[in-house]
Order: structure tokens, then C-alpha cells, then sequence
């Protein structure tokens, strides 16, 4: 039994945001924070105070997390960027929100005071002789502390109140993961024993200091139970009070935090069994049918998760082509004619949207992705509606002339020309390379339609969506120049569509097993690799190579087309996390650890272009170590240099690492490996949720058969489908009820009594 969280993140929009640069606009874009760690980026909305984003994220994390944060910046192009405000939403907050939190939030100004972060370790206790009882406080060190100096780091100090009484820790220089062992005694005060504060500061010399967080306790709850010892989070100091609210503008967001008990493998068989079960048999073979019974007491407002959770969970079982086929005889009943099909808002037109997203996105990917990269490379301006054409300078220095509105429109469509006929010559040449699964779905998909729709077995089934010549000429008359490549196109795409239902059972076996023996890339892109070598400095300049990650190893190659060597085997990781900024001078550097051939652990440090490449690979290693034997605990986010440790000032190579990996913290993306107890966990959560209305409807399907509307065939199953899922769904509920989580999977609450 384990407890996962994950925070579904949709930001959308800002709006009233103050102007930044002299233009009398900014240009937005704003950084999402868990617990203080960038995790998300989002595009820059160029000049403007009302940006429009509508960028959607979910995140895997420990439930132990506090807040999210969303920072609104203005980016510069010759300065450090502007903090336009921030919003924060606590755990609890979220908490508040089963259906998740949904609105306009203002801006808030950053305060200094406000912007800690880190947790420090700390021991109290009582100590009784044979004069006044004492209050032992020792400060054993810190982790992750907020970076306030410009050199990426902090001087920190501990500062230590009691009773009117103050004692101060030594400062430790150029440090965010500070070590003192230092212990301070104050006099207990029996009559009102009051709180303790224990705050960190960063040392200043020539400026006032920088506070760093603080931890409160009330000593009542000390007294009994005597001595206490843990890791406390850093709180701000949020005495200040708000004059400016409303006047940085307000953040609309969409954020749902979601919790999820994970029972073991083995208390999930009986609900997925009796699924598969209901697929492999006809529809005939029971007058009341399981799936049909899902979908009719399914809401729209969740009609898609519950489709995904589906199609992952028969995916796992080797049977999506068979669910599918099943919504498709289901979805066919109630069509009337074929250009409908899939039109509506039905569990199998669900299905099939998430079952082409988690199939073929790899096959997407690779078949469109040199010509998107082709486009994004080449940044040519391209306009063919003469309303919105942009006069521009052309030519070299000195012979500048303006372009004529002709000649932009001209040369604009000979470039998308280009990338259209790219983008279709591909399509038409990937039959072989699209997943064996997706084409046999398809062959049944067209196999079924020609059954039900006779008549238009020599036509497509749906027309190319917007390419009919006519129609296009009455909306955009100024697209006709692409009407040649968009009708050659249209009789690529039927030939395409012609080969890529002419599959056979053989074939497409065939084709499965030789997809079984490829290891097919997890992630790929170009990194920058500097690696430390024995006792000597880090290797001074960085090389740009091309990584592909897969299920067995992370390899590189000078270019995508040069032949890979392997680098690290998946089974050697032992952690995948960031490195701090001022190690290398750098951003968006991360570490890989790993044991190396005599079994020491060794270090790789590559560096990414920016944030978002930065996690989704830390994500994408994390995710495929996931079942690793020896991972790390903790980790140095520093470098081992002059022989210490640039992050805790250890001098020991080999010593414990001073901050805790990160091993859980994954964004989910769409190839994600299968997780059928989640996925079976996340179908009966929604199950039981709509099981009263399930039952209803499966009385009233039950009377009807009695009366003779349903033919009453006899199951050779004892009971049929609903009464074995109503069943199940008591054994699940039971089991989630009786008991608490393993002490493995808790994380132990050493918090005393917080005063905030």
C-alpha cells in the first residue's frame, strides 16, 4: 500500500499586469514552483498586459509536499529578468478543493521575508538535574536553504530565542547546506513555558541581514514527551500586512490535487479480470453488459479520464484492440450515418482520442518531427492574409529595400508549400513505422463500419478534415495558393489510409514482436556533458552531443544519425537530480550517479538549454529507474572541488550526501511507462463513486429483460458482470479500510506543535 499524489496545473491566463518595460507593455511568462523548485516554465507572451497562455501540466510527488507557487515574470533580453508578482497555494488550501481550485487570483509583491525555503535539523529536550530544568536545543544543520548572496549561495547562522533570552550559532561561509552541531541551553521556565524560535539568518557585512526562515514550538508539547528530534521546514514571517492587493494584476488558474492509496497488485486482480472478461465475450453472451453500464453512469465532465484509465489498463492486458472493438459496435448502434461516427461525446470516441495519444504520440513524433524542427530551425516570417502582413527591411548592410506586400504573400507561400509537402511525403511513407496495434485497430475500426454501412464501402469513412477545394475558397480565399499541395495531399492521405488498414493477424504479430526486440528511445535531444574525472578539475568547456535514453540504457552519439555508444546502464543509476547554479557557473545542470564497472559511484553532469528540458529529463530518467535496486536517499548538489564538497563543505568524497534525491518528483508526459495499479486504483475510485447510480440503472435493465424487452440469455457464469463488480468494489473499499499505511511508506511527522 502506498500513498501518490499528483497536482493537475492548468494556467490560463493574467490579466490588469503592470507595464514593465518603456514600451508601456511587458512580456509575461511565469515559473511554477513546488515547494521553491522551478518545475515549469511556460512560454513568453510577447508586449502585452493581458497574456493568454492555456498551458496544462501534471506533476507526480511526494504527499509530503507544502505549496505551489506561481511566479508572473517580465523577460528581458539585456537584463535580469522582472518579478511581476506571485500567487501561492498551499497544500491545505488544495486540500479544501476535491474538485479542484478554479478562479482569479491577485498578485501578491515578493517579500524577502517570504521567499525561504529548506529544512533544518533540529533536537529538543528537556534536561532534568538536581538545579532548574533546562530546554536543550542543539542545531545540527540545514538543507536547501534560500540563495541570497550573488555568489548562488548564503552565509547562514542560527539564531535561537527563549524566554527574552538569544543565542547565535557560528556562520558558515558560501553555504546552502550549512553544518554547525552547535547546542544552546536556556533555563526552563516551569510556571509559562511559552515557545521557542529558532530562526536562520544570512550573514551580511556591509548590509542588514537576510532572513532565512524560522521554526516555532510550544514547549507544553515538549514537556511531555521530553526530547524530539527531526527535520522542520523553514516558515516565513508573514507579519507584514497587504496594501497592494489587486494592483499587480490577477492569475487565472486551474490547479486539483489528487491522493491517491495504492493497494497492492494482487487486490486489483478480481476488478481487472472480470474487465478483460467482459471484453473477450460477445455482447450477445450477456443481456446486461459491463462496459455499456460504465459508460451510461459516466458524466462527460469525466468521460475522458475514465476512457484513459480504460484503454491504459487493456493496453497493460494486451486487449485494447478488443475494448475498442466492442465501443465500436456499441458507438455504430446508434449511428445513423457513417460522416458521424465519433462525433459525439461517447466513451468510445474517448477511448479512441486516448488510445491514438498513448499508441502513437512515439510515432507522431518521429514522422512529423524533423519538419516541426525544420519550421522552428529556419524561423522564416510567413503571412498570406494581406490584412495582417508585415512590411520588412530586407537585403545586407547598406542595401536595405522594403519588401512589397506581393512579394512577402509570394515567398510565404512557396515556404509553407514546402513544410505542407514535407509533412505529407512523410505521412504517406510511415505505414511501416506506424505501431502494429494502431493499424490492426484500424483494419477493425474499417472492417465493422463496411458491415454496418454497406453501401460506403468504396468511400473513406470521414472526409480530410477542411480540405475540400470549395469550401476552403469560401472561408480563406488567400490560402488558394495551397489548394495544389492540399489536393495532392488528399489523394496521398487515401492511399495512406488504403495501407495502413492492409494488415494481417500474421503481419501484425510479426510486426509486434520485432517492436518487442527494439528499444525504442524513452527521450532524446542534444545535452552537454562535462564529467568529473578522478582528483583532477572538471573538464573546463562542454560538448554537445545527441542522448537517447531507452528502457536499457542512456547512450550518446556525436549526431542523431551517428552510430550510439552506450554510456550508462538504466540498472547502474543510482540518482538523477540538479546541480546547484553556482557549481558550474551555469543553469539547468543535472547530475546523473551511477556505479561505475569496479562498482564506485561516479558522476555525470550534463547540461540542458532550460528549465522545462531540465525536468522533463530528470523526469523521463527517473521514471525508467523507478524499479532500480541501490537508489540514492541523498545526494550532494554540489561538486567535489579543492577538496571539498562546494554545497556542505564536506571533505570527504564518499561522505553522505547532505540533501534528500528527489527520486518521485516526475512530470507525466505522454509515454509514460503503464502503471496498472494506479490505473486500476484511479477505475475503481471512479466506480464506487458512481456505483449507487450503476445499481439503479442496472435494476431497471434487469426488469426490462424480465418483462421480455432484453433477451434473458442464459451466462455460464454464476453471476453476471454488475453483480461480480458490486462485489468487487466491497472487497476494494474493505481493503482500503483496514488499515493503516505500512511505516515504509509514512513520512514521520516530527512537527511538534506549530505556531504560525
Amino acid at each position: 500500500m502506498a500513498k501518490r499524489s499528483s497536482l493537475s496545473i492548468r494556467i490560463v491566463e493574467g490579466r490588469n499586469l503592470p507595464a514593465k518595460d518603456i514600451t508601456g507593455s511587458s512580456d509575461p511568462y511565469c515559473i511554477v514552483k513546488i515547494d521553491n523548485e522551478p518545475i515549469i516554465r511556460t512560454a513568453t507572451v510577447w508586449k502585452t498586459l493581458s497574456p493568454f497562455w492555456g498551458e496544462e501540466y501534471k506533476v507526480h510527488l511526494p504527499p509530503t509536499f507544502h505549496s505551489v507557487s506561481f511566479y508572473v515574470m517580465d523577460e528581458d533580453a539585456l537584463s535580469r529578468d522582472d518579478v511581476i508578482g506571485k500567487v501561492c497555494l498551499t497544500r491545505d488550501v488544495l486540500a479544501e478543493h476535491p474538485k479542484g481550485y478554479s478562479g482569479w487570483l491577485h498578485l501578491k509583491e515578493i517579500d524577502p521575508d517570504e521567499e525561504v525555503q529548506g529544512e533544518i535539523h533540529l533536537q529538543m529536550e528537556i534536561v532534568r538535574g538536581q538545579g532548574p530544568q533546562k530546554l536543550r536545543c542543539t542545531v545540527f544543520e540545514a538543507r536547501d536553504l534560500a540563495r541570497k548572496d550573488r555568489n548562488g549561495a548564503s552565509d547562514p547562522f542560527v539564531r535561537v530565542r527563549y524566554n527574552g533570552k538569544t543565542q547565535e550559532s557560528s556562520i558558515v561561509k558560501k553555504s546552502c547546506y550549512p553544518r554547525w552541531n552547535e547546542t544552546f541551553e536556556f533555563e526552563l521556565e516551569e510556571s509559562a513555558p511559552g515557545t521557542l524560535c529558532v530562526e536562520a539568518w544570512d550573514w551580511d557585512l556591509v548590509s542588514r541581514n537576510d532572513f532565512l526562515g524560522k521554526v516555532m514550538f510550544n514547549i507544553q508539547g515538549l514537556q511531555a514527551a521530553q526530547r524530539e528530534e527531526g527535520w522542520f521546514w523553514l516558515r516565513p514571517d508573514q507579519s507584514k500586512t497587504r496594501v497592494d492587493e489587486g494592483s499587480l494584476g490577477s492569475l487565472q488558474l486551474q490547479v486539483w490535487l489528487r491522493d491517491e492509496t495504492v493497494l497492492p497488485s494482487g487486490l486489483y486482480q478480481p476488478l481487472v479480470q472480470l474487465l478483460c472478461r467482459e471484453v473477450k465475450l460477445s455482447p450477445k453472451d450477456h443481456p446486461v453488459q459491463l462496459i455499456p453500464l460504465i459508460e451510461e453512469t459516466t458524466t462527460a465532465e469525466c468521460r475522458q479520464e475514465v476512457a484513459t484509465n480504460l484503454v491504459k489498463l487493456f493496453l497493460g492486458q494486451g486487449l485494447v484492440k478488443e475494448f475498442l472493438d466492442l465501443l465500436f459496435q456499441l458507438e455504430l448502434r446508434r449511428t445513423v450515418e457513417a460522416n458521424t461516427l465519433f462525433r459525439s461525446n461517447s466513451l468510445a470516441s474517448k477511448s479512441m482520442e486516448s488510445f491514438l495519444k498513448v499508441s502513437g504520440m512515439q510515432y507522431l513524433h518521429s514522422v512529423l518531427g524533423p519538419t516541426i524542427n525544420r519550421v522552428f530551425e529556419e524561423k522564416k516570417y510567413v503571412e498570406l492574409d494581406p490584412s495582417k502582413v508585415e512590411i520588412k527591411d530586407v537585403g545586407c548592410s547598406g542595401l536595405h529595400r522594403i519588401q512589397t506586400e506581393s512579394e512577402v504573400m509570394e515567398q510565404s507561400a512557396q515556404t509553407l508549400q514546402s513544410y505542407l509537402g514535407g509533412l505529407l511525403s512523410a505521412i504517406s511513407r510511415s505505414v511501416r513505422m506506424c505501431p502494429a496495434v494502431i493499424r490492426a485497430t484500424f483494419r477493425q475500426l474499417f472492417k465493422r463500419v463496411q458491415e454496418h454501412f454497406p453501401e460506403n464501402k468504396h468511400q473513406a469513412v470521414q472526409n480530410v478534415g477542411n480540405m475540400d477545394t470549395q469550401a476552403s475558397r469560401a472561408k480563406e480565399a488567400w490560402m488558394e495558393p495551397l489548394q495544389p499541395v492540399i489536393q495532392q495531399g488528399v489523394a496521398q492521405l487515401k492511399e495512406f489510409i488504403t495501407k495502413l488498414i492492409d494488415i494481417e493477424e500474421k503481419e501484425e504479430l510479426d510486426l509486434q514482436r520485432a517492436l518487442n526486440l527494439q528499444a525504442l528511445p524513452v527521450k532524446e535531444g542534444p545535452l552537454f556533458i562535462h564529467k568529473a574525472k578522478g582528483k583532477g578539475p572538471l573538464l573546463p568547456s562542454f560538448k554537445k552531443l545527441h542522448f537517447s535514453l531507452t528502457s536499457e540504457a542512456l547512450s550518446f552519439a556525436k549526431t542523431p544519425s551517428s552510430k550510439k555508444m552506450s554510456f550508462i546502464t538504466l540498472a547502474s543509476i543510482q540518482a538523477a537530480e540538479k546541480v546547484e547554479e553556482k557549481s558550474f557557473g551555469n543553469s539547468h545542470v543535472m547530475q546523473i550517479i551511477y556505479a561505475g564497472e569496479a562498482g564506485q559511484s561516479e558522476t555525470a553532469y550534463l547540461q540542458c538549454k532550460c528549465v522545462n528540458e531540465l525536468n522533463q529529463w530528470l523526469s523521463a530518467l527517473r521514471k525508467v529507474c523507478l524499479n532500480n535496486q541501490g537508489m540514492l536517499g541523498s545526494y550532494h548538489p554540489g561538486i567535489f572541488r579543492g577538496e571539498k564538497w562546494s554545497c556542505c563543505h564536506q571533505k570527504e568524497k564518499t561522505s553522505l550526501g547532505c540533501d534528500k534525491t528527489r527520486n518521485r518528483v516526475t512530470l507525466q508526459e505522454w509515454n509514460d511507462p503503464l502503471d496498472p495499479d494506479l490505473e486500476a486504483q484511479l477505475l475503481y475510485r471512479h466506480l464506487s463513486g458512481v456505483q449507487d447510480t450503476m445499481r439503479e440503472k442496472y435494476l431497471e435493465l434487469t426488469a426490462l429483460g424480465a418483462a421480455g424487452n432484453i433477451p434473458n440469455t442464459q451466462s455460464e457464469e454464476p453471476e453476471d458482470g454488475p453483480t461480480q463488480l458490486f462485489q468487487v468494489l466491497q472487497d476494494l473499499e474493505d481493503a482500503h479500510r483496514s488499515g493503516p499505511l505500512p511505516a515504509a511508506d509514512q513520512e514521520k511527522n516530527y512537527l511538534l506543535e506549530l505556531q504560525t
